[in-house]
Formats: structure tokens, sequence, C-alpha cells
């Protein structure tokens, strides 16, 4: 669905919407019944099968098969969208360019874009972004299959995957509710992160396969052919009430004429700003956010610089790199099927959440300098479960916490975060420093950075010990 990142996605998907393209926004991400008035149980059973939402909410079900479905050709084009710009290049710092240039209008307009969200029927946003990502696909599939592809046509295309991607994550992540109710809304979150990872797993297993056989080109012509899956999923859906739930003023009914827009215009900037303050208040939810922030910056992005270890430091072709995506969705998956079973039964979630954030940095550390391939393999297994791990509950718990009125602007923040942030400062600096020193430091720095401040969290924040 959308674009991808470090899912972040989840991005992450909770990534993710597809955050397409770039371990950015490449990808998480993604339909059936919307009504505020979710059937369910109002009390969530003790079941420990992870898959237990998809036999008791329907409309999510067919949300997620779609939105799995499809993530798995967004995969196959976050792989394709890094090697081919090393081919094109031969530079790390093109590479972390490219990956970051698709979040910069999801750092400038993601607020904004949550302000729509909770204004609008998010079912219809998310119908509108999707059909422009399809046609970003289908784009670069063909300059690709022709042999026009360039940096600058590949930077121009990613800029118009972060523009619909920038109002398309808020919209999907903040309809998850609407779907299945507050009760189940924490293993909800956690299974859109499996189909992510499991996404992870199957597309750049099959993208190594493609570009070895078919040419790189045609991973872009499977991802755009993936969103029928989307669309099949939102057709579902089509028939069914949707509303924004919580919408504060309705945008439909509005003509298109200058005092209009204007008056949206006006409307969403105060309405970003009143959430900004909301979400800054000292308390429970900034901390959490801020820890976000910094994990987001400084670890997801060593997924950028993945081609250039596979290639320059452990002497891979594209079948391996590939490979080593894989490798951490396996984790990543493992990891967001424990949230969505047995972890999200227990109490002590923040204990859970931030282990992972410890021993997530300690990973990268490990993985930055080891040269022997198993091993290596060994690490990105278990730095992708703890990525997933913190990740999946950051995103619930956020959700927990945030009044109802807020939760679009929330997850326009997270998304700006995990998607906008971590692309474009975090994909550009790790890239900056890759060509300043070698992609191994660059990676072992940005890890000690954030090793540093999920320590300083344990030590000052409270959210974790109450959760």
């Amino acid at each position: 669905m959308g674009g991808v990142g470090w899912p972040f996605p989840v991005l992450p998907e909770g990534t993710g919407s597809r955050v397409a393209g770039t371990v950015t926004p490449l990808m998480a991400w993604r339909y059936c019944e919307v009504s505020t008035t979710v059937a369910a149980s109002s009390v969530a059973d003790r079941n420990p099968n992870p898959f237990r939402i998809l036999g008791r909410h329907r409309s999510f079900r067919i949300f997620w098969i779609g939105q799995t479905l499809s993530l798995v050709g967004s995969w196959m084009q976050t792989m394709a969208v890094g090697w081919l710009s090393l081919q094109l290049s031969n530079s790390a710092f093109v590479v972390g360019l490219v990956a970051s240039i698709g979040a910069l209008p999801i750092v400038l307009f993601s607020m904004h874009a949550g302000a729509l969200v909770d204004r609008g029927d998010r079912l219809r946003i998310v119908q509108i972004t999707q059909v422009v990502l399809f046609v970003q696909a289908t784009v670069l599939w063909l300059v690709t299959l022709s042999g026009h592809a360039t940096i600058a046509l590949l930077l121009a295309l990613q800029f118009v995957q972060g523009l619909a991607s920038a109002v398309e994550i808020p919209a999907r992540q903040s309809m998850v509710i609407q779907l299945v109710g507050r009760d189940d809304l924490q293993p909800a979150i956690a299974l859109n992160s499996s189909g992510f990872n499991l996404a992870r797993v199957v597309g750049p297993a099959i993208g190594g396969v493609v570009i070895g056989s078919l040419g790189i080109a045609w991973c872009f012509g499977l991802n755009a052919a993936s969103f029928g899956a989307v669309l099949w999923g939102l057709y579902r859906i089509r028939a069914a009430r949707v509303g924004a739930g919580i919408a504060e003023a309705r945008v439909a009914g509005h003509a298109t004429t200058g005092p209009a827009v204007i008056g949206v215009l006006q409307g969403t900037t105060a309405s970003a700003r009143d959430g900004w303050r909301y979400l800054m208040r000292p308390g429970h939810v900034r901390d959490l956010l801020i820890l976000v922030t910094v994990g987001a910056v400084f670890g997801g992005p060593f997924l950028t610089l993945l081609p250039v270890m596979a290639r320059d430091h452990l002497g891979l072709g594209a079948g391996g790199y590939g490979g080593m995506l894989a490798t951490v969705g396996v984790g990543g998956l493992l990891a967001a099927l424990l949230v969505a079973g047995p972890i999200s039964h227990r109490t002590g979630k923040g204990r859970v959440l931030m282990g992972a954030a410890v021993a997530f940095p300690v990973l990268l550390l490990a993985f930055a300098y080891t040269r022997w391939l198993p091993l290596s393999y060994a690490l990105l297994f278990a730095s992708g479960l703890a990525m997933i791990l913190w990740n999946a509950l950051s995103n619930g718990l956020l959700q927990l916490m945030v009044d109802e009125r807020y939760r679009g602007r929330l997850m326009a923040f997270y998304s700006f975060a995990f998607v906008g942030l971590s692309q474009a400062v975090g994909s550009f600096a790790i890239g900056a420093l890759a060509r300043l020193f070698d992609a191994p430091a660059a990676i072992a720095l940005c890890a000690l950075v954030l090793l540093g401040a999920s320590l300083i969290t344990m030590r000052r924040s409270t959210f974790w010990t109450a959760v």
C-alpha cells in the first residue's frame, strides 16, 4: 500500500502503508466495513492465537489480506529501488539520498495531513492516495523497462510517492480502531505488522529471483500489479457506511471555490497546531514519542545501507541483498506474532518495549563489524525481532494513550517520525556518514546514539513502568 520506510513502518506497521520504494515509507501499510461502531466483544478474550482478530472482524480480515498481498509487491519495489540507485550511481550517499527524498513531503506536510484525516472521510482518502501510488509504480516500471531510468527521475518519482504517503499513512493507520474497536486494537496493530514483515520475507526473496531472471524493471511492474489486491479490498468496503468518527468538521460539502479552499487550509493549519500542542504536553505520550523519534532517525535507516553492506562488505549480489532483507523480515514477523498473541495479554508491555529498545542498537553494533555471513544473518534476524517488538508495542500503546480527537494527528506525527524523519534525516545522514567514513562505521555511530537515548529514557521517564 503506500510507501515503506522502517516500517517501519511498521511502517510500523506497522509500519507500514506501504511506504513504498524505500525502506521508507519503504513500507508500512492498508479495508471493509469501516464504522464507528464495531461488532465485537467488548472485552478481548484470552486466546493466545495471534490470528483470532481475523476471525472476529470480517472487515479487518479483508483489509489485512489485501494489504499483505500488496505489501509483497511494495517490498519488491523497495529492494529494487535501492539496488537500482546503487547501480546507477555506485555511491552509498546517493542510495541514502534516494531513500530520503520520498520522505521530504512527509516531514513538511504530515501534521496538516493528520488534521485533514481527523476532519474527513478516512476511507475515501486512502482510496484516492492508493490510486496515486499505483500510477507512480507504473511509471517507474515503464521508464526502467525502456532504459530511461536516471537518478534525477528516480528522485522525482520517490518525491511523488512521498506526497501520497504523507496523507495515506495517518488515514490508514487511524482507521484500524474503526475496524476492530479499542479492546482489539493492540493485537490488530501487531497483526498488521506481521503482514508487513511476512511481505518483507516474501517480497525480497521473489525480487531477487525476478531481477536475476527478468530484470529489475519487472519488480516495479509486479508491484504495480499488486495494487489490485489493495483496490479489491477497498472495493469490498465501499458499500459499508464510512465516517471519520470523531471529525471536528466535515470537509465534504465545501465547494471548490477559492474562499472555501482557503478556509480548509486555515482550518487544517489551526488543527495541526492544536495537535502539536497536545502531543508535546509533558507526560507519557510525549516521552514515548521522543524515544520513537530518536529510534526512527538513528535505528531504522540501517536498512538503507544494506545494499552497500551486502555488496561491498559481505560479497553478495542482488539475491544476497534480498536474503538479508528477508532475514530481517523473519525476525520482525516473529515479533509481530508475539505481540498479537501472548504479549497482548500480559502486563508489563512497557518493560518489553524498553528491553527491545536497548537490545536493538546493541545488535546493530555487532552487525556493523561482523564479516562471517552466518553470524550476520543471525544478527539481522535478532535485529528485526527487537525492532518490530519496539515498533508494534509503541504504536499500540500510543493509540491507547491518546485522546480520540487527536488520533489522526498522532498517527501523522508517527509517520512524520518513522517515515519522514527516518528517511529525510536518518537515511540522508547515514549515507553522508558512510561517505565520510564507511557503511559499518555509519551504522555503528547511529546505534551508539540510539543506545544512549534508550538508556536515558529508562532512567528519566516512567511511562514504561506504567503500562
